[in-house]
């Protein structure tokens, strides 16, 4: 917490207004097995992550997104972000969708899929879609979060590479992680914020490679692979209008045709 401070600081410093947090930036990634221990690491939200947090946002005057492990109750926990808005008061939370279950990301044993569907927060700063990681592999995720109003996404995320993994199978699965998000902004005519963990934990090399992208999905700032950063990037929410006007792909939705979609798969 300290040290996630200590860069909410530096952040402000440099002008940021929005500050985002990476995945359970409280701890080391404990889903990369299955073990009960961490679940001592779970807290309810609000709690005391977001009431030291809400502290230094309105000492700062920033909105924080914060990725906690949330304990919900006895036996029921949840992969959850806080949002907490400039003058420090929490306004909400959304908890992650979309669980994954892969080779040292063991994340079904320790959440519950949320259950607060796709949502938006009002802030200060505009009103903000917030997702989780595995979240970001679904369009459906990012249309559905965009059409509450959403100005911008975010994506609190750990993703990273296998020790030892060919470094070609590295690259593939780390452009089509950034393609895919970029596409989200593109389909949605709004900028996409990813902020991943970097550095090795066990047998993983998280890849960093956090960046934002702008309302036609191009690259507007992205850090390094292996260097942990606080950067500060500028986006203007008013470009969506002129961006939807030109790609109206809101307006063209053939929303009449899209009831299979709910379908696990169409036989």
């Amino acid at each position: 917490m300290a040290k996630a401070i200590k860069g909410i600081r530096d952040a402000a410093k440099k002008g940021a207004q929005v500050i985002c947090l990476q995945e359970l930036f409280r701890s080391l990634y404990f889903c990369d097995k299955e073990a009960y221990e961490p679940f001592k690491l779970a807290e309810p939200i609000p709690g005391p992550s977001t009431h030291e947090l809400s502290s230094v946002a309105k000492e700062l005057g920033v909105v924080i997104i914060a990725s906690l492990f949330e304990k919900r109750a006895e036996g029921i926990y949840h992969n959850t972000a806080a949002v907490i808005d400039a003058d420090g008061s929490y306004i909400d939370k959304y908890r992650k969708m979309h669980i994954p279950d892969d080779p040292a990301y063991y994340e079904k044993f320790y959440f519950t899929p949320g259950d607060l569907g796709f949502k938006s927060f009002n802030t200060k700063f505009g009103k903000l879609g917030v997702l989780i990681c595995w979240d970001q592999w679904y369009p459906e995720a990012a249309r559905l979060t965009a059409l509450t109003g959403a100005e911008i996404l975010f994506y609190p995320t750990a993703i990273g590479w296998a020790d030892g993994e060919d470094p070609k199978v590295n690259k593939v699965q780390h452009d089509a992680w950034e393609t895919i998000q970029r596409s989200h902004a593109v389909a949605n005519g709004i900028p996409v914020v990813s902020v991943n963990r970097v550095g090795k934990e066990g047998n993983q090399i998280f890849w960093g490679g956090s960046f934002v992208a702008g309302n036609q999905g191009e690259i507007l700032f992205k850090v390094s692979h292996d260097q942990e950063e606080v950067a500060v990037v500028e986006v203007d929410l008013a470009r969506a209008n002129n961006t939807r006007v030109h790609w109206p792909f809101l307006r063209d939705r053939r929303i009449d045709a899209y009831e299979n979609i709910t379908k696990r798969f169409i036989d």
